[in-house]
């Protein structure tokens, strides 16, 4: 039957482009459609299997890897990237620059020597991703004082959790729009913008505009965006979406179209929605992090967390109102659209606890809001966001160095000292420590821990 199902994939045509859809996911395993996701034809073991092997699969050109022909008007977008010495393949410096989801997201602890290796975790140095550079001087040929580069560099950062995450950003955005709606309804009066305990600012509306220059750490449009690392991916699907596009040069048919060759480089229908949905939900049931048992060292190293404001944008514990995730496709034209799938986010994967009103405990140590984090550790991008970053999430932080955005901190301390701009007293504060108090609150860091075997039961 599979050689049938790959003659049939093989002959399939649209004009000059061939269908590549699934190529190598078809001779991994990987069959599912959309269909079988909405109807609940198949157990939710097997979706997440599936997406698993989505996210393990290595794609080649013969499934659409990579980009068409350079585009020399405009070599930076997707779709007429350039390659490294012509190579046809790898570009490395702005995309293209992996096969796999997994060889971005392969380590599940760097806490042990040698590293445990696993499916959704971090990535070491040699993984981070160079994003939409246009200059880069190795050689300091200007004469800085460093290597220019005016790129992003981008730690890649573990998955686990992350269906949670997504349900606080989700509940977040509703009770900030619910306060902008509030805001309209008294015209000239300043209403706070408060979700989850967390401090957005404050929104006016006045003659028949919103005065948005009150707003922090998010968007105008009151949306919080949990993922990346300056908020700006609304939804899992959404990061699935872009990375597969930008490290792979994978087309999914929901962006491009149907038969439609998006990147110019032969190949249709690289990616079905079907094969996107399984990797969402496999992401979006990974399981949370998790806290281990804190000795006394640790119990005090908690306290002087939060004494010196550590807290007080890595917020331990935040809490939904639902433990029911719902998983939606992309709207066209603003549609309002059905979930295509609903998470149970309190199962064994995730495995979030539950709170007494129906939802369930996120321990993410964050706030999913952008902050100014200073000269130092600003990014040179020319992006206004420059010096902004979302709060990270420090559940799994013992497992998870190197630290801060692109990796540049090897230990939790050196990280720690590196903070500047709205966290600069909370550093001032670990600074003021005395050595044997550094070392308590870094023995409480260490109980936040990746989960130990992520894909339990899938393989």
């Amino acid at each position: 039957m599979r050689e049938i199902r790959l003659a049939l994939l093989a002959i399939l045509v649209a004009g000059m482009a061939h269908a590549g859809e699934g190529r190598r996911l078809v001779e991994a395993g990987v069959t599912i459609t959309q269909a079988q996701i909405e109807t609940g034809e198949l157990p939710l073991r097997e979706i997440r299997r599936q997406g698993m092997l989505v996210f393990s699969t290595p794609f080649n050109k013969a499934d659409g890897y990579g980009d068409g022909p350079l585009d020399p008007s405009d070599p930076i977008s997707l779709g007429g990237r350039p390659t490294l010495q012509g190579n046809g393949s790898f570009l490395r410096v702005n995309g293209l620059d992996a096969q796999s989801c997994l060889e971005c997201h392969s380590i599940v602890s760097n806490a042990s020597v040698p590293p445990v290796f696993g499916i959704g975790g971090v990535g070491g140095s040699v993984s981070n991703a160079m994003f939409m550079p246009t200059t880069i001087d190795p050689d300091d040929d200007e004469g800085e004082g460093f290597a220019r580069f005016d790129g992003r560099f981008i730690n890649p950062p573990f998955l686990f959790g992350v269906g949670g995450v997504q349900q606080l950003a989700v509940e977040m955005t509703e009770q900030l729009q619910a306060q902008k709606a509030r805001a309209r309804q008294q015209p000239g009066v300043p209403v706070a913008l408060v979700a989850k305990g967390v401090d957005f600012g404050s929104i006016v509306y006045r003659d028949g505009l919103f005065d948005t220059s009150g707003v922090e750490g998010v968007d105008e449009d009151l949306i919080v965006r949990p993922f990346g690392r300056k908020g700006e991916l609304e939804t899992i699907r959404d990061f699935d979406l872009d990375a597969l596009r930008f490290h792979l040069g994978i087309e999914p048919v929901e962006v491009v179209g149907r038969d439609v060759d998006g990147d110019g480089d032969g190949v249709v229908n690289e990616i079905g929605i079907g094969a996107v949905s399984a990797l969402e939900i496999f992401n979006a049931t990974l399981p949370r992090p998790v806290e281990t048992r804190p000795g006394q060292a640790a119990r005090r190293g908690r306290r002087l967390f939060a004494e010196i404001g550590c807290a007080e944008c890595h917020r331990p514990l935040l809490r939904t109102r639902s433990a029911r995730l719902a998983l939606s496709l992309p709207a066209a034209d603003g549609a309002e659209i059905e979930p295509h799938y609903v998470v149970d986010l309190r199962a064994d994967a995730p495995g979030f606890a539950p709170t007494r009103g129906g939802g369930i405990q996120v321990p993410l140590f964050a706030d999913l809001k952008r902050h100014d984090m200073g000269d130092a550790l600003a990014e040179s991008f020319g992006s206004d966001l420059d010096r902004f970053f979302t709060t990270a999430r420090l559940w799994g932080v013992a497992d998870t160095a190197p630290y801060l955005h692109d990796g540049r901190a090897m230990t939790l301390g050196e990280a720690t000292l590196l903070h500047g701009g709205e966290a600069r007293d909370a550093r001032d504060g670990y600074a003021a420590l005395s050595e044997s108090e550094r070392q308590e609150l870094l023995a409480f860091l260490r109980t936040l821990r990746t989960p130990t075997n992520p894909t339990a039961g899938l393989r």
